[in-house]
């Protein structure tokens, strides 16, 4: 077997090892972070739970740290309360991004991971299956409910040789996604092998682990060998590690073999990361922002090999340079080596550990200006300026375009030596910003500004819709519900779910949400078209809630990625697949009907369309008798209410 099937193998409660067949398997560990974490333990309470019933439980408070109002500080105390309450550990402000953290202090080898974070994949660096998923599939994990994916197809990516000077961890997905898209991938497990893997220090392997989220598969996973432990040993966690590598005689479903010899440096521009290009095809640049950071290259590694670079020099005048540390450990261990004075000589400003500007939390370019950021996404607008251009590059990369003032082949230039990084022998750890479940249980503290999950009705026999919007491909969950100034509203989905596809409305005219409600308050459905790759991007769960409360019914498209699939199912809204004429057809029409739509799941058979001219369209569905009680009932907390 390969490390995933065994893995899954040792974790599977029910279901057939068959690619593309539901299993249900038992989760070790999940995680949450501030963004969506409120809604999730919300979504715990409706349980009914004493406690959790895994074996670790963390809440982070990664996303939310600023904003004027007392929105986020009030979630603060709620997630801190309910933590207490609940026995999960919290994370508080300050000690850094959900990943990094759960790699340094709580990640073990062959164990599973639930986070209601699309990043969470960032564990697979450390030999774990760690998965994201919606908010109330991780409360439903922490409830001891195991968790169903389809048992997934395996793609191999051979490694050979090592990285040569000036190419970087990053530069390896970077490559990746140029081959595989960010479309196309649902159902798959990406699985490094080969004897290029040790060459990969853990922070390096988290970095591409954490942006295979980007390629839409389920996760991403390296085998737990000598260089895991070696990590764990300096993090003071020896006794976590255990082995896990692929059998000699493994197979994949596909091999795909990348040379790291051969890697060059690479870059993703606006607005999509697998918009990939060489740095050659971009040389000459010119930059205005970088940024050095998130959960993707936010490692002590990452940063101490930036500090190197800038060792004696200052960056351009004309760059504004930032630097997030992903931890308060990386935090510390660069204030101590120097790295930190290093920083702050150049010129850079240091933020605060936490998620800040790759979530649209603040510090936005000027318009018309290019921003380099280390982070994972580059979504259009997703740093609060529209129409942005930004780079995704590597920390070698960004740095030599902070110095230089544009984007430039740093193999190209003579003056800066590249420096030899070493992974340190220990780690400093201290973890009391972590807070342990108290003794005594505390009362949950839940101000005016966090609502209630909204409860959604069984699904209609018939559907009587109005296409509320038309959409083009890949349209991730930032176009549907955005991030930045807006994420203060996610504890209020009645506050919130006026932004939904804020970024499509036009001054002036009628925005999505009134269009929504005026056809809810008519009795009627409202429908979503859209294309390819529909909901890509975050784990939001928001993305399907808000919807939801609006009215929305059904989403039409010519495909889905995985964890918006499952968020739609869970909040009872019907993801139906289209062809390409039909979509056309749809296109063409404002109103449809589905009738007969309860009786036809029931049986397990596709739906109908009525256009306004009489057209029929076929509607595809690939849901399971599991998925179609649970959108017939209207959703999870609906079943489980009534399973009580």
């Amino acid at each position: 077997m390969n490390v995933t099937e065994k893995i899954l193998s040792g974790h599977v409660v029910s279901g057939e090892k068959t690619p593309g067949a539901p299993v249900a398997i038992r989760i070790d560990q999940t995680l949450t972070q501030d963004a969506t974490g409120t809604m999730a333990y919300l979504e715990f309470e409706a349980l009914g739970k004493e406690k959790v019933e895994t074996e670790l439980s963390v809440s982070y408070i990664d996303h939310n740290t600023a904003q004027m109002g007392p929105n986020n500080m009030n979630d603060h105390l709620y997630l801190r309360s309910v933590a207490g309450r609940f026995g999960i550990k919290c994370s508080l402000p300050g000690n850094g991004i959900c990943h990094q953290v759960h790699l340094e202090r709580f990640g073990k080898p062959g164990k599973t991971l639930l986070g209601s974070d699309s990043h969470t994949p960032t564990g697979g660096g450390l030999g774990m299956l760690a998965i994201g998923a919606g908010g109330l599939d991780v409360a439903l994990a922490m409830g001891g409910e195991p968790f169903t994916i389809k048992w997934p197809k395996v793609i191999g990516v051979k490694l050979t040789g090592s990285l040569p000077k000036w190419v970087a961890a990053k530069d390896v997905i970077l490559k990746l996604l140029s081959i595989l898209t960010t479309k196309g991938n649902v159902g798959c497990v990406v699985e490094y092998f080969g004897p290029g893997v040790a060459s990969l220090s853990v922070p390096q392997r988290a970095t591409i682990t954490n942006m295979g989220a980007e390629l839409g598969v389920t996760t991403s996973v390296f085998p737990s060998d000598d260089r895991t432990l070696e990590f764990l040993e300096a993090q003071g966690r020896a006794k976590d590690f255990q082995e896990i590598l692929s059998d000699q005689d493994a197979s994949y479903d596909r091999i795909i073999e990348i040379d790291l010899t051969k890697l060059e440096p690479l870059v993703a521009q606006s607005p999509s990361p697998d918009n990939v290009k060489t740095i050659g095809e971009v040389e000459g640049t010119k930059v205005h922002q970088v940024i050095i950071g998130s959960c993707t290259n936010s490692s002590y590694r990452d940063l101490t090999l930036a500090a190197a670079l800038l060792r004696g020099r200052r960056v351009h005048p004309d760059v504004s340079f930032l630097v997030a540390p992903g931890s308060r450990q990386v935090m510390q261990m660069i204030d101590r080596d120097g790295s930190l004075s290093t920083f702050l000589t150049a010129g850079a400003r240091i933020l605060e550990s936490a998620c800040g500007p790759c979530i649209g939390q603040g510090l936005s370019p000027a318009e018309g200006t290019v921003s380099v950021r280390t982070f994972n996404r580059n979504f259009s607008g997703r740093t609060g300026t529209p129409n942005d251009t930004v780079f995704l590059a590597s920390p070698e990369t960004a740095v030599m375009a902070a110095i230089c003032g544009e984007l430039v082949d740093p193999r190209k230039q003579d003056v800066i030596k590249y420096p030899k990084i070493e992974e340190p022998e220990r780690y400093d750890h201290d973890d009391w910003l972590i807070v342990p479940p108290p003794r005594r249980k505390p009362e949950i503290r839940r101000a005016s500004t966090i609502g209630e999950p909204p409860k959604n009705s069984p699904l209609p026999e018939n559907i009587e819709g109005d296409i509320l919007i038309k959409l083009g491909d890949k349209i991730t969950t930032d176009h549907i519900m955005p991030a930045g100034a807006f994420m203060k509203f996610r504890s209020n989905i009645k506050e919130y779910a006026k932004y939904v596809f804020n970024c499509f409305n036009e001054e002036g005219k009628e925005t999505f949400y009134e269009r929504a409600l005026k056809v809810k308050d008519s009795s009627r459905h409202g429908i979503i078209l859209a294309g390819l790759s529909y909901g890509q991007g975050s784990s939001r769960e928001h993305a399907a809630i808000c919807p939801m409360y609006l009215g929305v019914k059904a989403v039409i498209a010519l495909s889905f990625e995985r964890i918006h699939t499952a968020n739609l199912i869970n909040f009872g809204i019907l993801p139906l697949t289209v062809s390409a004429e039909g979509l056309e057809k749809l296109k063409n029409c404002e109103h449809v009907s589905i009738r007969n739509v309860r009786s036809q799941l029931k049986e397990g058979q596709d739906l109908t369309a009525e256009t306004e001219d009489g057209s029929k369209v076929i509607l595809s569905h690939a849901l399971t008798k599991k998925d179609i009680e649970t959108i017939l009932a209207g959703g999870k907390l609906n079943l489980f209410a009534a399973k009580k």
